[in-house]
């Protein structure tokens, strides 16, 4: 029997109704999967494949022949705005079915929630944090909630593979599992998977069974990619003669451009006109600056507006309100995001894709550019890489267009190799055991050290932490009063650690900053970090505003809109690079290769910085002489290879080498003084890097690296040793030295 004639009636009727004229091969070979073994299952295939019906098609023809008698499937997604999403869709096809399907997340009401409680059944959609919350705050609901739970579908699971959110996904499964009683098979769905045997292995974690990886064949897709580079500003001086010039795509005149008009968003808001597009920047900043320029020169033009905004700070009103925009077909409008779109809600059909600047991961590539070419067309992309103008003999490093090249890496390393990034699945997560020790004991109420032990460090996320290590943290918690001893010698959460679970915050482990609410009267427009005084401008929701009135102790921001351009702030948002994409980089300033989707500014600025790279043998030599005692490294490491490397230069190598003035521009270069020669500074390398090297003396003295949320509430030695066996990449480093050798070429 093949894949359609095993399903259900109302599934084979919602193919037909839909039109579908076969399926598609993600799902013949989920329902293989899925209907002939008891294995957990990854599919993965390209953004718009049909992965979601993939996986719940068979799912729900199992239902419909023996229907669960709780909830018998749980989604759990990254986005609430992806789980609202896929809430209507799953509900379009499990209506005929009559299957329920239940979502639960923060903007969901009470009395939704306290139906599934009531009655569970059918599908439930959560998100991590969500799924959290629901452990602790309704502990003794879970047997009745999933006793018969079958399936978990992870959507996403490329994005909860990075840091604490992907562990503590796991650990909340696990726990879930073990109170319930059940092993539900785990099915995970993703279009960027870099190593699928890793992910599969972290999917079936704690589940005793294996993982299918069905291979699809996918058909050859085109791609429309183009990049543009532009100068944020006028040169400094003059162009030498024979320079290439820097053409700007608007007329700048002053009723046709706004002040100080941006010639890479003038390039933008050319092409976006009478186009459905997204335009994805790499932090909230840069979404805020660029919404309220692409606005100004609606308003220089007396056009319309017709740019939305979309980042994780806004108010769940204004996400909402540009996502059904952006769905309504006879509007032609463009929405300028973060990662909050980069995953698949249905925004309608989209024409085209822009990226300001280079993306950190291939991964993030593949998605947004995954956002376009559904219905037939195409995925398209545009980058636009922005620069400001080097200063006047500014030195070698920062003449490089570093965006460019690794815009080009990021591309050339997918088409050439079909990489993408391996998930880091090797860290010593002590945040995230700080977090599942006070969630586990918030939940289940008093334990014994040794029942609580045995509750946490099973998890199979904790793998990695000893028993001797888990004492110390328990041992630093009495001290803290995060948790307390009972006369009888028990653990309870204690009255700091109750300040901590009581707090909506606790639910997510990311790394969250404090924030206030803006309001302008009674609407709330989103939030910002570290609000500027009164009488400043803020830029939130793409809008200018004056503050005028800051209530710290409710956390809250009043203003009123005013015109104007200002930066917005809400944060640091660093990027994590690997090191395969750097080395691409140096091959990008290498080769003599020309790359089809390069524009004409692009190509002209690539040309040039491969005849400053030529002349100055930066790709043969990673140590360059910027003049006198002046030196610079180009190390084309990753960002935690390159964060062990400027440590170990630091703290083993600085001495010796006279070493000072040390400034890096992470990931791309080490810029320094230094008292010795070329020769000795790699003979001194190579010396140190044989030696043993304990990673934590790479901390420096008096240091402790909080790297994650909860690193605060963890004993300082617990800090450290995370930091150093764990972030920084140590071995990535030691191999670079040593193909180095004492005569680099």
């Amino acid at each position: 029997m093949n894949v359609f004639d095993r399903y259900a009636p109302f599934i084979q009727d919602f193919i037909y109704q839909n039109e579908w004229q076969s399926l598609r091969a993600i799902q013949v070979a989920a329902g293989d999967a899925i209907f002939g073994t008891d294995q957990n299952v990854l599919l993965t295939a390209s953004t718009a494949s049909g992965k979601t019906e993939a996986a719940f098609f068979p799912i729900l023809t199992l239902f419909s022949e023996d229907p669960p008698r709780s909830v018998g499937a749980l989604y759990i997604g990254p986005l609430k705005a992806l789980i609202n999403d896929q809430f209507s869709r799953l509900n379009d096809l499990c209506r005929e079915a009559d299957i329920p399907v239940w979502h639960w997340h923060g903007d969901v009401s009470a009395s939704h929630k306290e139906k599934v409680l009531k009655k569970p059944s059918g599908i439930l959609q959560i998100t991590p944090e969500s799924l959290e919350a629901l452990l602790l705050r309704k502990h003794a609901y879970i047997p009745k909630l999933f006793g018969d739970l079958r399936f978990i579908v992870i959507d996403e699971i490329h994005s909860l593979m990075r840091a604490d959110r992907g562990g503590q996904t796991l650990c909340l499964i696990e726990r879930l599992s073990k109170l319930a009683g059940i092993n539900p098979r785990r099915i995970g769905l993703s279009a960027t998977i870099g190593d699928p045997e890793a992910a599969g292995r972290f999917l079936a974690a704690g589940t005793g069974k294996g993982t299918i990886i069905p291979e699809i064949e996918e058909k050859g897709i085109k791609w429309r990619l183009s990049m543009e580079h532009f100068y944020t500003a006028p040169a400094m001086e003059e162009p030498e003669p024979g320079a290439l010039s820097y053409l700007t795509t608007l007329d700048m005149k002053t009723d046709t451009a706004p002040e100080h008009a941006d010639p890479g968003f003038g390039y933008i808001f050319e092409h976006t006109k009478g186009k459905k597009c997204l335009v994805f920047v790499n932090s909230r900043e840069e979404c805020e600056a660029a919404t309220t320029t692409l606005r100004s020169y609606c308003e220089a033009r007396h056009e319309p507006d017709r740019f939305l905004i979309h980042h994780g700070n806004l108010s769940a009103s204004f996400r909402e309100t540009a996502e059904a925009e952006m769905k309504d077909e006879e509007k032609t409008l463009t929405t300028v995001t973060t990662a909050t779109l980069e995953l698949g809600i249905d925004i309608g059909r989209l024409e085209r894709a822009f990226q300001v600047n280079a993306p950190f991961t291939v991964s993030s590539f593949l998605q947004r550019m995954g956002r376009t070419g559904r219905r037939g067309m195409p995925p398209e992309m545009w980058f636009v890489i922005r620069e400001e103008p080097p200063e006047p003999r500014a030195m070698l490093p920062v003449t490089i267009p570093w965006e460019l090249i690794q815009g080009i890496a990021l591309i050339q390393v997918y088409l050439e190799e079909k990489w993408v990034e391996p998930p880091k699945l090797d860290r010593l997560p002590f945040s995230l055991l700080y977090h599942q020790t006070m969630s586990t004991l918030g939940s289940c109420g008093e334990l014994s050290p040794a029942a609580l032990a045995s509750r946490v460090l099973t998890l199979s996320v904790f793998h990695r932490i000893t028993k001797e290590d888990y004492k110390i943290l328990l041992r630093h918690l009495l001290e803290t009063d995060q948790i307390q001893r009972t006369e009888t010698g028990g653990l309870i959460v204690g009255l700091a650690g109750e300040r901590q679970i009581n707090s909506f915050k606790f639910y997510a482990v990311f790394q969250e900053n404090e924030e206030y609410t803006v309001r302008s009267n009674s609407e709330e427009l989103g939030t910002i970090v570290m609000p500027p005084p009164v009488g400043e401008k803020i830029a939130i929701a793409g809008h200018v505003w004056i503050v005028e009135e800051v209530d710290h102790k409710r956390h809250l921001v009043y203003c009123e809109q005013v015109k104007g351009k200002v930066p917005a702030y809400f944060g640091q948002c660093p990027g994590d690079i690997n090191t395969r994409v750097l080395e691409r980089m140096k091959q990008v300033l290498a080769e003599e290769k020309n790359y089809p989707y390069l524009m004409k500014n692009a190509a002209g600025r690539l040309a040039e910085a491969r005849q400053t790279a030529r002349l100055s043998s930066l790709t043969q030599r990673p140590l360059i002489n910027l003049g006198g005692n002046t030196w610079c490294l180009f190390p084309w490491l990753g960002t935690y290879a390159f964060l062990a490397l400027e440590r170990f230069l630091k703290r083993k190598c600085a001495e010796e080498l006279g070493l000072s003035a040390m400034d890096s521009s992470r990931p791309y270069f080490i810029q320094f003084n230094m008292k010795t020669d070329e020769k000795t500074f790699f003979r001194i390398l190579a010396e140190k890097e044989k030696q043993p090297l304990d990673p934590m003396d790479l901390i420096y003295p008096g240091e402790v690296p909080l790297f994650e949320k909860y690193d605060e509430f963890l004993p300082p030695e617990l800090v450290k040793k995370g930091f150093a066996y764990g972030v920084l990449g140590i071995e990535e480093m030691k191999a670079r030295i040593r193909s180095w050798g004492e005569t680099p070429g």
